[in-house]
């Protein structure tokens, strides 16, 4: 399956870099802030993680604690085409 980059060239999705450590660490870290959605490029999923740690008052935040285990436990061409290339937001 290939990717089209930045300035319209296509890319294999072996190519890609990962971000799998920095998303796996961001979201451990401070994954009640969403920062480890707006590093894979899901906005929309970042705000919504934002306002489930306010309204739970934090007690959801397990959620990206899970979801950073889940990232650096997969091997990186596992990563980028689960998360990177077919986009699956959650979990």
């Amino acid at each position: 399956m290939d990717i089209i980059d930045e300035s319209g060239n296509k890319m294999p999705a072996q190519k890609q870099e990962s971000k799998r450590v920095l998303a796996g660490i961001l979201a451990i870290v401070i994954g009640s802030l969403g920062v480890h959605k707006f590093i894979l490029g899901y906005t929309k999923e970042g705000i919504i993680q934002i306002i489930i740690s306010i309204v739970s008052c934090g007690v959801l935040t397990i959620i990206p604690f899970i979801e950073g285990i889940i990232y650096l436990t997969k091997s990186d061409e596992e990563f980028i085409e689960t998360y990177q290339v077919n986009e699956k937001h959650w979990f």
